[in-house]
């Protein structure tokens, strides 16, 4: 039996089904294929930060696999063209991979099935639960997050699973080096990508400066390691288990303390677990301008305004300082996050899509679920009950950057700039 791994976002060995139904296998080939986001809404490649932290996870997963007895193959390439090949090269008979949310995922999984004549297994992914112990049926899932959170909020979380100590061996074959990003952490963030780095973070937060204790209160900080838990981009990775992090929260409650901030953690938990699920749900109605219903409302694209909201140089300075700290440490706090989408949606009329593509682009702690479903409910095209949310961005500098020091830092105060620019592509084309 030769088998075959399909990493993605399960960047991990330890609560890692999929990996772990191998080891009956005579040989398993572990493979990761650089993810290549589709060229839309004015936005392609990774930022550098996003580049960074994925490949210093990778060459820590790829360590980790060689503890076990494993390596790891990173390959650029589509999975349609890559994966087959590499089955017809290797001999494979079973591939395996754990399951991920999103459209084109599901669109890949559908081809892969049908073009190999091999078993193509799909594991629970990085979830608090599978599909079958959610109390519904997906089709009947709530649309909007509270009764969503009513009815998952008492079931019993299962513990992660052990970490994996002999995998089998990797067939003959050449495992190159992965290849070093171009950036380094940013002084402001300095969040390096892997495995321990994130149990690190999680120890510390909860356990050494119980942090969580005051969580409700702090969680909306402006900067990334003032108050917020920054537990997302390895999550979003899947360096960490959202289990064993459930796990984590529920041991300290048990052993030290339980109040309002300890269960909010967990219920910024449950959010994600709605948008992992809702991205199931919703299939490709989550980049649709609409939503699930339809209901886009007018919107344009002036390409200076969004240009400036891209590079924090709009007539706002906590936009501003908010978008350069994004494209400089690759993270931006939920507070921010919301902020800077309101801004563009409300303020400059842009479709919600361009800057939910940019954010794709450079955050950290990308999640496809997450990313485009909080800019649906900011829009209110998806699962706010309220119909979207429009900041009065003053009064939320007011309360959360009261002294201006986080605008000052990332020099948030920009020149002014005209409201309409003309430029070559406003002038006709001369006749033939």
């Amino acid at each position: 039996m030769r088998h075959l791994h399909w990493f993605q976002t399960d960047l991990r060995i330890t609560d890692n089904l999929a990996l772990a139904s191998h080891s009956a296998a005579d040989s398993l080939l572990c493979v990761y294929l650089m993810p290549k986001p589709r060229p839309w809404c004015n936005s392609n490649g990774l930022g550098g930060q996003r580049d960074r932290f994925l490949r210093e996870s990778l060459q820590a997963l790829r360590e980790s696999l060689q503890d076990v007895g494993q390596d790891l193959m990173v390959l650029e390439g589509s999975p349609e063209l890559v994966l087959p090949d590499l089955v017809a090269r290797f001999a494979i008979t079973e591939l395996s991979m754990s399951f991920t949310p999103g459209y084109y995922e599901s669109q890949t999984l559908l081809h892969l099935q049908a073009a190999l004549t091999i078993p193509v297994e799909v594991h629970p992914g990085n979830s608090l639960f599978t599909q079958s112990e959610l109390p519904f049926e997906l089709p009947e899932m709530p649309k909007v997050f509270s009764p969503f959170r009513r009815q998952v909020e008492t079931l019993a979380v299962p513990g992660p699973g052990p970490a994996i100590e002999r995998l089998p061996p990797p067939p003959a074959a050449q495992f190159d080096a992965i290849p070093r990003a171009n950036s380094t952490p940013h002084t402001a963030l300095p969040l390096p990508g892997g495995r321990e780095a994130g149990k690190r973070r999680v120890r510390q937060f909860i356990f050494d400066q119980a942090a969580i204790i005051d969580y409700k209160s702090t969680r909306n900080g402006l900067d990334g390691l003032d108050g917020s838990s920054t537990f997302s981009p390895w999550l979003a990775n899947g360096n960490l288990s959202v289990r064993e992090v459930a796990h984590d929260i529920f041991r300290f409650e048990r052993e030290r303390l339980s109040n309002e901030s300890t269960y909010w953690l967990y219920f910024e938990l449950l959010w994600r677990e709605f948008f992992y699920w809702r991205a199931v749900s919703d299939s490709r109605a989550l980049f649709r301008s609409g939503g699930v219903a339809g209901k886009a409302g007018q919107s344009t694209f002036i390409a200076s305004a969004f240009t400036r909201w891209c590079a924090g140089n709009t007539d706002y300075p906590l936009v501003n300082a908010l978008m350069r700290q994004l494209t400089a440490t690759g993270w931006m706090s939920n507070r921010g996050r919301q902020i800077a989408a309101s801004c563009l949606i409300n303020e400059l009329g842009i479709d919600w899509r361009f800057g939910a593509a940019f954010f794709e682009k450079h955050l950290i702690d990308y999640d496809v679920g997450s990313n485009y479903g909080n800019w649906q409910y900011i829009a209110g095209v998806g699962s706010d009950p309220r119909g979207g949310r429009h900041f009065n961005i003053d009064k939320q500098s007011a309360q959360h950057d009261p002294d201006g020091l986080f605008t000052k830092k990332w020099q948030g105060v920009r020149p002014a700039q005209p409201v309409d620019v003309t430029d070559g592509a406003d002038w006709p084309l001369a006749p033939d």
